[in-house]
């Protein structure tokens, strides 16, 4: 079966098929975020679980489906090898540095306490750093498949398909991981299935972008991988830990995050 979908999607315009091969890994998150709809969300210590587990998709996420690749997409030698990912990561820590500053000083001077926002913004920061991180990897699936059109030598069509089918296995997960955060707060199952699903949706569109701009795109894919990385590793150091051991479960909110972050690391390994 894989092979007539390569075959397929070398029939058709390489485009097309970095949309359709990202429409895929989208679906996958969709189907990570209707566990909403079996899981309640009201048991605590489960919630704590699965959000320790959430910690750990996206602490092995950030090693092995963005550091690794950044550092062996980079050229040079030794520390200049190492330049872009230090770089990217570092960009990443301080957005997040700062828009948590922003944000805090704007709750400090508005009046609105209450508003959703300002009373779950350790989970909506979480949320917002999954969606960056799922931008590079279609900008990566992109540029798999424009690299056939424009005679990139590391690109293939069949390639791009393993790439495709190891993000979608990962995003399974990370459906999860957004969408039981929401439904933790008060969000509705329909609405915390509609949100998580919703964060996967960048990929398809940064798939196209990358596929019709792949020169460009190629050049600065180190960056943005460790961008997302670094990004990543922020929140899950200083919101999710931290978020997960609050209501006093942490050895069940421990054993979630060697979980997610042994199985993510196998997915990521095996796979990708």
């Amino acid at each position: 079966m894989l092979d007539n979908i390569i075959q397929y999607l070398q029939s058709i315009h390489p485009v097309l098929a970095a949309f359709y091969a990202t429409v895929f890994t989208w679906l996958l998150t969709a189907l990570g975020a209707a566990s909403v709809f079996i899981f309640n969300g009201a048991n605590k210590k489960l919630m704590d679980t699965l959000l320790g587990f959430t910690g750990g998709v996206m602490l092995a996420a950030s090693i092995w489906s963005l550091l690794v690749p950044a550092v062996s997409m980079s050229k040079g030698e030794g520390i200049t090898k190492l330049l872009p990912t230090i770089i990217g990561v570092g960009l990443g820590v301080c957005t997040l540095v700062l828009f948590d500053f922003i944000s805090s000083y704007w709750q400090k001077n508005t009046q609105k306490t209450d508003n959703l926002f300002y009373t779950n913004k350790n989970t909506f920061v979480m949320i917002l750093v999954i969606t960056l991180h799922n931008i590079p990897e279609g900008l990566a699936v992109g540029v798999l498949f424009g690299g056939v059109a424009s005679g990139l030598p590391e690109a293939s069509i069949a390639g791009g398909v393993v790439l495709a089918l190891a993000i979608g296995i990962q995003n399974l997960p990370e459906g999860i991981a957004v969408a039981m955060p929401l439904k933790r707060i008060g969000f509705s199952r329909r609405k915390s299935f509609f949100y998580g699903q919703l964060t996967a949706v960048v990929e398809p569109v940064a798939a196209v972008f990358g596929a019709i701009a792949v020169g460009f795109f190629t050049q600065i894919l180190p960056y943005t991988l460790a961008y997302a990385a670094g990004a990543m590793i922020f929140v899950v150091i200083y919101e999710v830990i931290p978020e997960s051991l609050k209501n006093q479960n942490a050895k069940l909110a421990t054993v979630g995050f060697i979980s997610g972050f042994l199985i993510m690391m196998i997915l990521d390994t095996t796979l990708g």
